[in-house]
């Protein structure tokens, strides 16, 4: 049996099925609700904290997409995951941005996307504040890594350039100002010419996301 991506349009469900499209990885690509009531528990017993993306190989259950990621390049014979000598350097760069400028990206897209879209309450002005100061601090590091090149590596794109990315294709909503680093913006265009980035669902009977609820801080 061909193994199971599950995916959904969030963002990191999002990022493992752009990284199984673009690799053309060997596996079914179903949509999933895994907190519906019909789906919880098969869910909760494919990861104990029910998320989703989950790359399920037999009785065999991946979850998390840096895992998932590294798993399809294996299985496509890519080096998308770097396994040979720029693997430390790319490792570097989905460490440093998680940590920081995706971790930036994803208090602002929560509290203006995710929060209304959800119905979970308005969106905290303070919090919005306080992920658009440490995106401006973080994008300070990556627009001066990415002045002058093409990808976060020297050798060409990589997995770590989806990871920087992951809540990029959803600025529509949370308005962060890539257009004060041009290298960014430039970078993510690259990344936007990338078909099975820019819509990873095209073809596929994926649900969108629900409508924003509410007008934004």
């Amino acid at each position: 049996m061909q193994p199971i991506l599950y995916y959904s349009r969030n963002p990191n469900p999002r990022l493992a099925l752009a990284v199984a499209r673009h690799l053309s990885a060997p596996v079914t690509l179903e949509w999933a609700a895994p907190f519906h009531p019909r789906q919880a528990d098969y869910f909760k017993s494919l990861n104990p904290t029910q998320r989703i993306p989950i790359l399920l190989e037999g009785d065999r259950s991946l979850w998390e997409a840096d895992a998932i990621a590294c798993r399809l390049s294996q299985m496509t014979g890519s080096d998308f995951w770097r396994m040979g000598a720029g693997m430390p350097d790319m490792i570097r760069w989905i460490s440093w941005g998680k940590e920081t400028f995706v971790r930036a990206c994803d208090i602002v897209s929560f509290e203006r996307g995710t929060r209304l879209r959800y119905r979970m309450g308005p969106t905290d002005p303070a919090k919005v504040a306080d992920g658009l100061a440490r995106f401006a601090e973080a994008s300070a590091v990556l627009n001066a890594h990415l002045t002058g090149r093409d990808w976060l590596l020297d050798d060409g794109p990589s997995y770590a350039d989806f990871r920087m990315a992951t809540f990029l294709p959803f600025n529509d909503t949370a308005a962060l100002p890539l257009q004060d680093h041009p290298a960014i913006a430039a970078w993510n265009a690259r990344l936007e010419g990338l078909p099975l980035w820019s819509d990873p669902f095209e073809g596929l009977d994926a649900p969108q996301l629900p409508p924003i609820a509410a007008t934004v801080a």
